[in-house]
C-alpha cells in the first residue's frame, strides 16, 4: 500500500536537472543572460563578465583584431581571452560604462 502524492509536488525531471547542475557550479561561475566572460592578464588572468553590447563598440573591436592579429582565436579557459593588462582593460570598459 502506498502513498500517491499529487503531480504537482512532485519535481519534474527538469526541475531535477536544473537542481543536479546547481549543485555542482559555483554561483560565481555562471554568466548572466546578455554577458560574456572575458579572461584578462598576461601570466595571471582575472575573469572579468561583461556585456555583450561592449562586443560591438568600435574600441573594443579594435582590442579584439589586435589580440586576434598578435595571439589568434585559442581560448582554453571557454571563455575570451585577452592577453593585455588588467589596468587597460578596466580603463577600456570604464568608458564604455559611461558612453
Amino acid at each position: 500500500m502506498g502513498i500517491r502524492l499529487p503531480s504537482s509536488l512532485l519535481p519534474t525531471a527538469k526541475q531535477i536537472l536544473k537542481m543536479q547542475l546547481g549543485f555542482f557550479k559555483k554561483q560565481s561561475d555562471v554568466v548572466p543572460k546578455g554577458h560574456v566572460a572575458v579572461y584578462v592578464g598576461d601570466t595571471q588572468r582575472k575573469r572579468f563578465v561583461v556585456p555583450v553590447s561592449y562586443l560591438n563598440h568600435p574600441s573594443f573591436q579594435q582590442l579584439l583584431n589586435r589580440v586576434q592579429e598578435e595571439f589568434g582565436y585559442h581560448h582554453p579557459h571557454g571563455g575570451l581571452t585577452i592577453p593585455c593588462k588588467e589596468g587597460t582593460f578596466i580603463d577600456l570598459t570604464s568608458r564604455l560604462q559611461h558612453s
